[in-house]
């Protein structure tokens, strides 16, 4: 080949309300939102495949990775309404050191959670923890620990 894959720069989450979503996100996971840039024009419409595309868009770095969201305010997009088995559905996990205090600590700012949390106690992720829970717009999102996380840090 003549590239490098060498990360995931960014996933992109449509919003319906970038200030409520940044002010979601920011009292649930303590994010900080970057800077908000717009957008519009015949060549943004083309590449997002939007006819007559205005919108706004900013970032929130986790890690060495971004999330960014996008809100169109031109044209209005429908809701959010897939479930994890429609075709094309994505959801962002997010992993968490210790994921009983951040089902709690989620719970109590008023997060909404599809489920308790599940423990895999079989398989290649063995002893693995996760729950999912949505955001405001409806969008899927899920927190995961490993193993290895909670375990804390390893002899040398």
């Amino acid at each position: 080949m003549s590239f490098q894959v060498v990360g995931v720069h960014h996933v992109g989450l449509t919003v319906r309300d970038m200030k409520r979503s940044f002010d979601w996100y920011s009292r649930m996971f303590d994010f900080v939102p970057g800077p908000v840039s717009v957008g519009s024009g015949d060549a943004l419409s083309r590449s997002v495949q939007v006819d007559d595309a205005e919108l706004s868009f900013s970032m929130i770095m986790i890690g060495n990775t971004r999330l960014e969201f996008l809100e169109y305010h031109q044209p209005t997009g429908r809701d959010f309404d897939r479930s994890n088995g429609d075709v094309g559905s994505a959801h962002v996990c997010l992993e968490v050191s210790n994921l009983d205090e951040a089902y709690r600590d989620l719970i109590a700012k008023g997060a909404v959670f599809n489920a308790p949390p599940v423990t895999l106690d079989s398989g290649a992720l063995i002893g693995s923890k996760w729950a999912y829970l949505r955001d405001p717009d409806g969008i899927q999102l899920e927190i995961w620990e490993s193993p290895s996380v909670q375990a804390g840090p390893s002899p040398e």
